[in-house]
């Protein structure tokens, strides 16, 4: 008996043992919602962080279920023009007539025909709806579905190309809108879902995490040329055609950004996925509701984002910032005394890094808004307090209708063109009634489909006679889907030439 008590002593003597030294090795390891341990070098990740320690496992269902209801599925259709004809004729015959009595001219048939699909996001409770331009561009009809298969007609508020957002609205009460972040305060790395209709499959959800911010891909260029914002939250979500317009949302099921761009050679799901911020999307949609266009206020300056090379020259700490090129006469920025070769650092007290970060948060702002610009000059920090004003220096709200008038200039802007119009006594030596002089060619539609140099005076299009801006947009608006002829001439040329595009 004394033999077998000795035996059990001596188990329980090891096992405490065991148990010391576990207890020792285990001190060195992180303990969950902590982000250092003693010893350790791990961090927790600043996602599991936020949500009070190690992930819980049903953090993507709640987020799936609060933002789901409020992402729609958006179809669209368009008008279509068909020719029909007896005998054999071109589209070249059928512009300029030919006057052989055997041919006949072409009967136009008109057709509506699917045009695309894509994702919306409600953001209230009376049926206004936020997408991309993109997604209901040259659209006649626009269908919404939503979340529990009841389907509404939706009619057009107000698109910003600059941007690639469009508000929509249904007729209908007592939806649940999703909530907006503030994607200020977003993080790299931490998760996301983006919510969509990938491919015609309603209500797909994908996670992943943000790679990066402030993202400037140059997708927007072509319409929106030089004025173009462009600062994206980028995420490796699975994000694909169809997503377009849809939700990219945080672990609360709240609104971080309106999914709008992949980057793939394919067309498909790569990694690469973009989305507008949601402090910007907030602001626009604001100015589509209340004006049916956006209030943009602009600092007037010409820059780039600092890189290594330029951060040597002029001797900088950091490698950061935007540096001014060039001042607007006439600017808030001139009127606060910035200059060329200055370079912001912050806006209103938040750091900027690069230049699509400072155009994101000017952005936000209407003209005559007033903001608090931190910049180098010389080494030297400086602070000016800048008053916004409009693209034509001015600082009051513009009415409903002139900002009606600019936006239909986004049509003009498509094709990657300025002009001037001609006046009538030049027009008169060169033989016209009047005429638009393309002064400079962006990219766009005319340079990547035609052969025309700059100083070519358009005359008319789709043979109706073109003297002002104004004539031009409402032919571009009535051609639409369309192909287009441009008519016109070279100064100091007696021919006519012509251009045909499809638009």
């Amino acid at each position: 008996m004394r033999k077998y008590f000795s035996y059990v002593l001596i188990g329980i003597i090891s096992a405490s043992l065991v148990l010391l030294v576990n207890a020792k090795m285990e001190s060195g390891k992180r303990v969950p919602g902590s982000d250092y341990v003693s010893g350790s070098s791990y961090s927790v990740p600043a996602a599991f962080v936020s949500n009070g320690g190690a992930l819980p496992s049903d953090a993507f269902i709640k987020a799936s279920s609060v933002s789901m209801p409020a992402v729609v599925h958006i179809t669209t259709k368009a008008k279509r023009s068909s020719y029909s004809q007896s005998g054999p004729m071109d589209l070249f015959e059928y512009f300029f007539g030919d006057p052989a009595p055997r041919r006949q001219a072409p009967q136009r048939n008109e057709s509506i025909v699917p045009l695309g699909s894509g994702s919306g996001v409600i953001i209230s409770s009376d049926g206004y709806i936020v997408t991309n331009n993109h997604v209901i561009e040259g659209a006649e009809e626009i269908e919404v579905g939503l979340h529990d298969n009841r389907t509404y007609t939706a009619k057009l508020i107000g698109v910003d190309p600059n941007t690639d957002l469009a508000l929509i609205k249904i007729d209908v009460n007592g939806l649940t809108p999703i909530d907006f972040a503030d994607s200020d305060e977003t993080r790299v790395g931490q998760w996301v879902l983006a919510v969509g209709n990938p491919f015609n499959l309603a209500s797909t959800v994908t996670a992943g995490i943000i790679s990066a911010k402030a993202r400037n891909i140059n997708l927007l260029q072509q319409k929106a040329g030089t004025f173009a914002i462009e600062s994206f939250i980028q995420t490796d979500a699975a994000v694909n055609p169809g997503n377009s317009g849809g939700a990219l949302v945080d672990l609360n099921g709240q609104l971080i950004g309106i999914n709008t761009a992949i980057a793939s050679p394919s067309g498909v799901y790569t990694g690469y996925a973009f989305a507008i911020p949601s402090n910007l999307v907030h602001k626009v949609i604001e100015d589509l509701r209340d004006y049916g266009a956006v209030q943009r206020g602009y600092l007037g300056v010409s820059m780039g984002s600092v890189d290594d090379k330029l951060a040597k020259e002029l001797n900088l700490e950091r490698v950061q910032g935007a540096y001014v090129s060039d001042v607007q006469k006439g600017s808030g920025a001139d009127d606060a005394g910035i200059k060329g070769g200055d370079i912001i650092t912050r806006i209103n007290n938040k750091e900027i890094k690069t230049s699509p970060e400072l155009q994101e948060i000017v952005a936000r702002y209407r003209p005559g808004d007033k903001i608090q610009v931190e910049y180098l000059r010389n080494n030297k920090t400086h602070t000016a307090n800048v008053t916004l004003k409009s693209r034509e220096n001015s600082t009051k709200l513009a009415t409903r209708e002139e900002l009606a008038k600019s936006s239909s200039q986004g049509l003009v802007n498509e094709l990657g063109i300025e002009l001037e119009e001609i006046a009538a006594a030049d027009a008169r030596k060169m033989g016209m009634a009047g005429g638009l002089k393309i002064t400079k060619i962006n990219s766009g539609i005319i340079k990547d489909n035609t052969n025309i140099k700059e100083g070519f005076i358009i005359t008319a299009v789709n043979k109706k006679s073109i003297s002002t801006l104004e004539d031009l947009e409402a032919a571009l608006k009535a051609s639409r889907g369309d192909g287009v002829l441009l008519q016109g001439k070279y100064p100091n040329e007696n021919g006519t030439r012509y251009f045909a595009f499809g638009f």
